[in-house]
C-alpha cells in the first residue's frame, strides 16, 4: 500500500488540470531526504496541467524535507509556511512558486472549505 506522499502526488498527478493553479507555470521539485538518500518528486504546471514525475531535474524552486514532515503535510497535520519558518523545511529559487501550490495541500484534517483534500475531491 503506497504512503501518503506517493498518493498525494499519485492523486495530483491523476488531477490534470487543477482549477486552483489556472494563473501558475512553473516547475517545483520536492526533495525528501533521509540520510544519505535523497526521494525527488517534480511538479511541472502550465496553466493548471500539472505533471508529476520523480525526475531529478532543475525547477524554478525546489523544497526540502524530511519524509516524515512532508508525510504531515499531505495529510494536513503540519503547515508548511510554520514548519519552514521553524527551519524544518527549505526553499530555493522562486519562493512564490511555493506559496502557489500551497493550495493544493490539505488544511487540519477536520477543516472544511477550500484547502479540505478529499482524494479526487475538490
Amino acid at each position: 500500500m503506497p504512503d501518503a506522499t506517493t498518493r498525494f502526488f499519485e492523486d495530483l498527478d491523476h488531477r490534470g488540470y487543477e482549477p486552483l493553479l489556472a494563473k501558475v507555470t512553473g516547475a517545483l521539485r520536492f526533495d525528501l531526504h533521509e540520510g544519505p538518500r535523497t526521494t525527488h518528486w517534480l511538479v511541472t504546471i502550465d496553466r493548471g496541467e500539472i505533471r508529476v514525475s520523480q525526475e531529478d531535474m532543475a525547477a524554478d524552486t525546489v523544497m526540502g524535507a524530511s519524509p516524515e514532515l512532508f508525510e504531515d503535510l499531505v495529510t494536513g497535520r503540519e503547515n508548511g509556511l510554520a514548519a519552514l519558518l521553524r527551519g524544518d523545511m527549505t526553499v530555493t529559487g522562486d519562493a512564490r512558486l511555493v506559496v502557489q501550490v500551497e493550495r493544493v495541500f490539505p488544511g487540519p484534517p477536520h477543516a472544511q472549505g477550500p484547502h479540505r483534500y478529499r482524494k479526487g475531491v475538490r
